[in-house]
């Protein structure tokens, strides 16, 4: 591990070299950059009383990008050398040809800091984080008689990023990330239920190790535990559900923001492409993808080609106004970068992603929400899901749901999957609450073989006329 910071041009590469190959390698294309990147990560998980797995890992390397029209030529090494740099010139360059492009103009720098840049890693020793995680085993087993597994899990990480740009400019970010986890087993008369809580952000491990927030995840793991314990199989057909706030913003994620990434549209594989400017969900219904929150998962000062973040509005009062873009993607499609541009290391190519995705609050208690459901879902917290781009259509597993007739919550269901197209439930949304949450930050999107950390929101939201997948006969 190491204190000093991150400075490729002091330690490994001669600064009027790199730009001299840089300049090379984007003679006569429209676009491109060095992006260097120094990333360390330290996990541990604790299961069933002992440590399972302890890692650290350290990666650090170069990706030289020159990009002609729809045409990127991409390099990286792990070795951050000039005869490694002169290799990838050779590579990237194939993708300029015979160039006649006009370099773009570089991103406005920004002195703005989202988080702080100390390293989580070292926020605590190991020991401590050790005996965190025993006393979370503790605390749980404490907590009920039938908890019979316990898996608590810490991982920190610190991410150094310098882009050097053509034009001479130096941009830089450093991004830590924590994250503590609680997934709980409970067992009575023969049958067993898991329920998980958890989160984080860029943020250092203080907070997330002090035992009032552990205890809280703790908590809330066996309460979702105990709620699957009593659940009855879930129904089957289409009805009207209720999303609970915060984490179940993950569907609008998939199901919509996706959608909404500038490549799909400008290929028009999006359901909503050639849609701009028209009405594609129902009155009131206002999405954004702000990558300015502090301290959350899914923000960043910079992407990873040096536009600074932004809250860009993508749906306004149920009208489309807006797409993610990187830069290469903004200029093909003959607007600005929203500084979307974002990869998962020095290995990958940026594309259009998303960062922190939400949906606003409308005025409605998600009260009189839920009591609107004649026969229905409230689900609350979800699992995995599946999502095809082209059409929008989703799959998606609910980790806690209630059945709920005539406006009254009955039992939980166990087993319920929720059906639908992105494209249609955004036209049925019958009913925004005012209790807009953000996610406890435990967000990953994976797009292309490509993985970054996201956040999500949204209120609670009556949807009509989804399908349920369920057992129940």
């Amino acid at each position: 591990m190491t204190d000093t910071a991150f400075r490729p041009f002091e330690t490994l590469l001669d600064r009027a070299t790199a730009l001299s190959r840089l300049r090379e390698a984007t003679h006569g294309a429209d676009d491109g950059e060095l992006f260097f990147e120094r990333r360390r990560a330290e996990g541990l998980m604790f299961d069933d009383g002992r440590v399972k797995t302890a890692s650290y890992d350290a990666s650090e390397g170069f990706g030289l990008r020159a990009v002609r029209g729809e045409v990127t030529g991409y390099a990286h090494s792990s070795e951050v050398t000039e005869a490694a740099l002169k290799r990838a010139v050779e590579t990237a360059r194939l993708a300029v040809g015979a160039g006649g492009g006009t370099l773009a103009a570089g991103p406005t720098p920004t002195n703005r800091r989202l988080y702080t840049d100390a390293d989580p890693i070292a926020g605590a020793s190991f020991p401590v984080k050790l005996d965190t995680l025993r006393e979370i085993d503790a605390f749980a087993r404490g907590l009920d008689p039938r908890v019979v597994q316990v898996t608590a899990s810490i991982a920190a990480s610190l991410q150094e990023v310098v882009i050097l740009r053509p034009d001479g400019q130096d941009l830089q970010d450093i991004r830590p990330m924590t994250r503590v986890n609680v997934s709980i087993i409970v067992e009575q008369e023969g049958r067993r239920e898991s329920g998980s809580a958890g989160g984080g952000g860029r943020v250092g491990l203080d907070g997330l190790l002090d035992p009032a927030d552990w205890q809280a995840k703790t908590q809330e793991a066996l309460r979702v535990a105990l709620v699957n314990l009593r659940a009855e199989p879930a129904p089957a057909g289409t009805m009207d559900v209720v999303l609970g706030p915060g984490w179940p913003g993950i569907l609008l994620h998939e199901a919509i923001g996706h959608g909404l990434e500038g490549d799909f549209n400008r290929k028009g594989s999006s359901a909503f492409a050639g849609l701009m400017g028209q009405r594609i969900a129902s009155p009131g219904v206002t999405v954004l993808d702000d990558g300015t929150l502090p301290d959350r998962r899914g923000s960043i000062t910079i992407d990873d080609e040096g536009t600074p973040s932004a809250r860009n509005v993508l749906i306004e009062d149920g009208i489309l106004v807006g797409y993610m873009q990187d830069r290469q993607n903004a200029r093909l499609m003959g607007v600005a970068p929203t500084g979307n541009g974002r990869r998962e290391s020095y290995a990958h190519a940026p594309m259009p992603r998303m960062t922190n995705t939400y949906m606003l609050g409308g005025d409605a208690t998600p009260g009189d929400l839920v009591a609107e459901l004649k026969d229905g879902i409230y689900a609350v917290g979800f699992g995995g899901g599946q999502v095809d781009i082209t059409n929008g259509k989703f799959v998606f597993s609910c980790t806690e749901a209630y059945r709920v007739k005539d406006g009254k919550i009955g039992a939980p269901v166990k087993g319920a999957t929720l059906i639908g197209d992105g494209a249609t439930a955004l036209q049925q949304i019958r009913g925004l609450g005012n209790d807009m949450t953000l996610d406890p930050g435990m967000g990953n999107c994976g797009k292309q073989g490509q993985w970054v950390p996201v956040g999500v929101g949204q209120p609670t939201v009556l949807i009509g006329g989804l399908t349920v997948g369920g057992s129940a006969a």
